[in-house]
């Protein structure tokens, strides 16, 4: 790989880049029940924990549920295997989900943060399972409940940075 190669960035069809959208944009935090809201107005974000004491972030799809964010793993799963050895403290996670339009950088991004624990009552796994559908063709017969501590987000405008 060349140094004129490894400076483009990953996807680069050789089209000229676009231009950076018009106007100044300016970043306003959000509160806990608004960043649930926008969490919860998607079907998918990213589950960020520790494996082999180094941070690992995976692509999933997730239900909110009286604030908890629940997602199906699998038994191979690393997060099934921590949550799992965690007994009934759980495992710190952070899940993270946004909506940025690509053209005008304009959107949402929330983080929650928290303890992620292994569904184990029969009734609520099966209901789990009805209400999230595995994108892959691997077997999810586990499901995770993230309770999360910790809310925070924010919301990208268009606007003075300065002046709002």
């Amino acid at each position: 790989m060349t140094n004129e190669t490894a400076r483009k960035p990953a996807g680069n069809t050789g089209e000229a880049a676009a231009s950076p959208p018009p106007g100044p944009r300016r970043s306003v935090d959000l509160d806990r029940d608004e960043a649930l809201r926008l969490l919860g107005s998607v079907p998918f974000g990213r589950i960020v924990l520790t494996r082999h004491a180094l941070p690992t972030v995976r692509p999933v799809n997730h239900v909110l549920d009286g604030g908890d964010i629940v997602i199906r793993t699998h038994d191979g799963a690393a997060l099934t295997a921590r949550a799992r050895e965690a007994d009934g403290a759980g495992v710190v996670v952070a899940y993270e989900a946004d909506v940025i339009d690509p053209d005008t950088h304009l959107g949402w991004s929330v983080v929650a943060t928290g303890y992620a624990r292994l569904v184990t009552d029969p009734a609520e796994l099966a209901r789990y399972q009805a209400l999230l559908v595995p994108w892959t063709g691997h077997p999810m017969d586990h499901a995770v409940r993230i309770s999360p501590d910790l809310v925070t987000g924010v919301r990208l405008t268009a606007g003075d940075p300065e002046g709002a």
